[in-house]
């Protein structure tokens, strides 16, 4: 892992290769290491990047809310600092959603991009699942969020057991648990559920969602590719979700990839890996480099 400063703090990153810049960005609550076996697959193609947002993983723990718009004002302060023009955007999870929003904030600088498992459009109550709904109101729930992310470190302590078809060991899930040893350590893991744009709330996260909506649906020149599972209840993407992608997202191209949980990366990364290899140079944007 390498660090750069950025504002007051400093976010890690992983950095292999040579070539048009391809960066990988995770969610809640994970870290690069998701994409650990997935980026290998890009080897010869591209230059990929995989950051810690700020508060995660092994990037720096600021005074801050950790809202959508300090972890945009953080991920901008990355991209500056390593001097990122032209890249290619992988996203799953919030990672999705700040890549979306970082496209829609800067046209020109985006050559293509990739989403599995994020936030595509705000939603509506009747949209979740009941179980799905029960739990953002427990997350959201003054005092009862806290006991359940802060104290419980339900996130860690789930997300790789039901998150996932292939249950994770104690040893895998152990470089997830590491950055968040103490309650405090643990406020960004709580602060995504809370932005969850459900019912026209919270109204800045539904602003930007709205705004990056607009970008997918008018940018034929920007390649697109949405990767989908299938055999998990913890799926974002669904078939509903599916269809309202190819009525509204321009230049798209979606693949389903298998079986996988929401935290796809754990239980697909070759396939995950190979799938996005192929779009790339399928889009000749990042072509293999000849032996």
């Amino acid at each position: 892992m390498r660090t750069v400063p950025v504002i007051d703090s400093h976010l890690a990153y992983a950095e292999t290769g040579e070539g048009l810049p391809v960066v990988f960005l995770h969610g809640n609550p994970t870290s690069s290491h998701v994409w650990r076996k997935v980026t290998p697959h890009l080897a010869g193609r591209a230059r990929t990047l995989a950051p810690d947002l700020i508060g995660m993983g092994a990037s720096g723990k600021p005074a801050i809310d950790y809202d959508f718009a300090d972890q945009a004002r953080y991920l901008d302060a990355w991209f500056e600092a390593l001097g990122l023009d032209e890249v290619v955007l992988v996203g799953h999870d919030w990672g999705g959603a700040l890549a979306l929003d970082w496209a829609a904030r800067h046209p020109g600088r985006v050559r293509g991009i990739a989403l599995l498992e994020t936030i595509l459009k705000p939603m509506t109550s009747e949209e979740l699942p009941a179980p799905a709904r029960a739990r953002l109101e427990a997350f959201r729930t003054p005092g009862v969020g806290e006991e359940l992310v802060l104290e419980q470190n339900i996130f860690i302590e789930t997300a790789f057991k039901g998150g996932v078809l292939n249950p994770l060991t104690e040893s895998d899930v152990q470089p997830y648990r590491d950055p968040y040893p103490t309650p405090e350590s643990r406020r960004p893991l709580l602060a995504w559920p809370r932005m969850m744009p459900v019912d026209g709330e919270p109204a800045d996260v539904v602003a930007r969602i709205t705004a990056y909506d607009a970008w997918l649906a008018t940018t034929p020149d920007v390649p697109k590719l949405l990767l989908t599972f299938d055999s998990s209840p913890t799926l974002l993407i669904d078939d509903r979700m599916i269809a309202w992608s190819r009525e509204n997202i321009a230049a798209l191209t979606v693949e389903h990839v298998g079986p996988a949980g929401h935290h796809a990366p754990e239980d697909q990364p070759e396939a995950i890996g190979t799938a996005i290899a192929a779009w790339l140079s399928a889009q000749d944007l990042a072509p293999a480099t000849p032996c």
